[in-house]
């Protein structure tokens, strides 16, 4: 949901209600989007057709993840006051569509997406996430899908191994080492995710790789950067929220509407 909405502020020129000057080209863009998603979906004769669908959000700007390293994402501004007002009718929009919607207060909405992941794979059907977000590549795996809006294709694990040299399930372990500029989680100074992916495939993870300290890194660990990999980790992992009283569920789609 997230990601529909900051793509289609800033796709589209500034619209607005003319009765009240409401902005509205997020809410116009988010729907337009949404529709087609639904549209090809009905059209799907495959037996990976979607049969239910939920649009995650995140609840605020700020989760747990702050409160274990305070400057996480802390170099990202604020959202735009004309974007802020029309945060409710993009919500609205949803229901409108007969499309359930989710969100959780300190919790961010990649977490709730690997939560019903584990879910969805138990009660033993398949999973499609609709996301150009590459921290998400770290949920592919059998039965899960990944297409990007944004090239219009399903990810491949080719393509996550051209992006972080490594398959889905290490994804976390070469982003904790080089770290991530987008969500300010600093890595080791010096290694890039080239040379993160050569470690882990070598020693198979964060962890093993922190216990043999390789020569190399000796240095940058004595000065307390490796273990400051662990923390990155922690941050990058998609948590997976099982309190069932807390946690929405997924309604059926009314796809007649």
């Amino acid at each position: 949901g997230s990601g529909y909405i900051f793509r289609a502020y800033y796709a589209l020129p500034p619209l607005s209600r003319k009765s009240d000057g409401l902005p509205t080209g997020a809410v116009s863009g988010f729907c337009s989007m949404l529709f087609k998603l639904l549209e090809e979906s009905r059209s799907d004769d495959s037996d990976n057709k979607p049969t239910h669908f939920a649009v995650i959000f995140d609840a605020a700007r700020k989760n747990f993840r702050n409160d274990i390293y305070p400057d996480y994402k802390a170099n990202r501004s604020d959202a735009p006051d004309d974007l802020i007002p029309q945060f409710e009718y993009i919500r609205k929009s949803v229901e409108a569509f007969n499309v359930v919607s989710a969100e959780m207060l300190n919790y961010e909405a990649d977490d709730l997406i690997a939560t019903y992941v584990e879910h969805i794979l138990k009660e033993g059907a398949k999973v499609t996430i609709v996301s150009s977000d590459k921290d998400l590549m770290q949920l592919y795996k059998k039965d899960v899908r990944i297409f990007d809006p944004m090239k219009n294709k399903f990810i491949t694990p080719e393509d996550i191994n051209n992006k972080f040299g490594v398959d889905p399930k290490k994804v976390i372990d070469v982003q904790a080492l080089a770290g991530d500029s987008s969500d300010n989680v600093p890595g080791v100074p010096g290694i890039g995710v080239k040379t993160a992916a050569e470690l882990i495939n070598k020693y198979g993870t964060l962890e093993k790789l922190l216990e043999k300290s390789p020569e190399k890194l000796f240095k940058l660990a004595t000065r307390g950067m490796l273990p400051k990999t662990k923390l990155g980790k922690q941050m990058l992992s998609k948590l997976k929220v099982y309190n069932d009283e807390r946690h929405p569920h997924t309604a059926q789609t009314n796809t007649d509407t």
